[in-house]
């Protein structure tokens, strides 16, 4: 499939020119036709699999010259909402007529911004959802006449307590409003969201197992009995790369890493939920100027970095979500670029690991000797070793192996009785892994 295959408007098309894009993703494949076609449709879909512009491309395709706010993007940090700001920016620059773009987020000066307002009505309005509804709040923007209404990481939303505040957002728009949701994971707290507001959507899944680009290098680093922050500092100055992030689980970390690697004399920036909307501007300006060779950041930071050139993701610890380490690995790679993730872990962080390779990651083990990459050994084949008699241990296993020892047993049971041990292990190391 082809753009051309859409019959967007001119200035779209002008706009996909501009932006040098060829062929859809698949998320782009599959929305695009739903949203022109007039479905309120929720996407699953992770970070980098051009989601942006799957619902940006028709949604903007379908305004009109009228000054009423037509659609409405909700994201839950100030970065996410600043970077759809400039996507959007990006195509509505093709069009021969004025559209204007609202943001509704910190860092905006509110007293010009409501002065403007009063005189101008926003076609788009893109923020995070405090924002947003305190504007609608204080009338400076009209939900009423709004006919399409984007939640952008929902699950994010829903993660950071702002989705009630979602909430109280489309409950001030017309009833026949079309809605899209798009999201990494839809947990069941997000469905009486959905169902209220959603009767019959659309519904499409991108298999996340997919979303790594294959310009993407993973490798395993064991910590073993070394210094963590000792190692981190060996993987980043090795080669020197030309921009590193390094994924911490919290904002903690993400201080203590950033003093470490300072105090080691590297450029060295930091990116966390803390940081005030003028700071976190300003980071992230000399971020996008090359003024660090290296960015700290946590886990909620992690979907909010649009950042180019990033040639290796480092997680100093192994995420809590394989969603999170799809995001963090996303960062890097990308058009068509190569780039490298790198993860640290500790043997007792393996059942993480096997985790990750069970959703479908592969990993190459490495290890720093002499100042140099080499190979390490898989720690399966010592694993391997131990495994019928680790196995023999387990009750359940147990179980099962003395059932496939009756007689008269159905062709075909061996097989299963191994599919099925395979699935119990899984099992176990995913309740593990929730349990960390």
């Amino acid at each position: 499939m082809k753009f051309d295959d859409f019959n967007f408007s001119p200035p779209i098309n002008a706009a996909i020119k501009q932006l040098g894009f060829q062929t859809p993703t698949p998320i782009q494949e599959a929305v695009i036709p739903l949203i022109q076609s007039g479905e309120s449709v929720v996407g699953q879909s992770q970070t980098g699999s051009g989601k942006s512009h799957a619902f940006l491309l028709p949604l903007i395709d379908q305004l009109v010259d009228k000054a009423d706010t037509q659609l409405v993007i909700t994201a839950p940090s100030r970065e996410l909402a600043e970077q759809l700001y400039h996507t959007a920016s990006d195509i509505i620059a093709a069009f021969d007529w004025e559209i204007h773009i609202e943001r509704a987020y910190g860092g905006i000066d509110s007293q010009a911004q409501e002065a403007k307002l009063q005189t101008a009505v926003p076609q788009i309005v893109i923020g995070t959802p405090g924002r947003l509804l305190a504007l609608a709040e204080r009338r400076l923007i009209d939900l009423y006449h709004v006919g399409h209404f984007v939640v952008d990481e929902a699950d994010m939303t829903l993660d950071m307590g702002f989705l009630g505040t979602v909430d109280q957002i489309a409950g001030q728009m017309p009833d026949d409003l079309k809605m899209y949701v798009f999201s990494a994971t839809v947990p069941d707290k997000l469905k009486p969201f959905l169902n209220k507001y959603m009767a019959h959507p659309q519904w499409v899944v991108i298999d996340a197992g997919n979303q790594i680009s294959e310009n993407v290098e993973n490798i395993l680093i064991p910590v073993r009995g070394r210094d963590r922050k000792a190692l981190l500092y060996d993987v980043l100055t090795i080669g020197q790369p030309y921009l590193a992030i390094i994924f911490a689980n919290t904002k903690e970390t993400v201080d203590e890493l950033y003093t470490y690697l300072h105090d080691q004399g590297l450029s060295v920036a930091k990116i966390h939920g803390d940081l005030s909307a003028r700071e976190r501007k300003r980071v992230m300006r000399q971020i996008n100027h090359l003024d660090f060779q290296y960015v700290v950041a946590s886990d909620l930071a992690s979907r909010g970095l649009d950042i180019d050139g990033v040639s290796d993701v480092i997680n100093y610890e192994i995420p809590n979500e394989i969603e999170f380490f799809i995001h963090r690995v996303g960062r890097t790679g990308r058009r068509g670029l190569s780039g490298r993730s790198i993860t640290l872990y500790h043997p007792d962080e393996w059942p993480a690991v096997e985790y990750l390779m069970d959703k479908g990651l592969t990993f190459e083990i490495k290890d720093i000797r002499n100042g140099q990459w080499v190979k390490a050994q898989d720690p399966n084949a010592r694993q391997n070793r131990k495994k019928q008699h680790k196995d023999a241990e387990d009750p359940k296993i147990r179980a099962m192996i003395n059932q496939n020892k009756k007689k008269k047993v159905k062709p075909g049971y061996k097989k299963k009785l191994q599919e099925n041990i395979k699935s119990y292990k899984q099992k176990q190391r995913r309740q593990k892994h929730r349990h960390r």
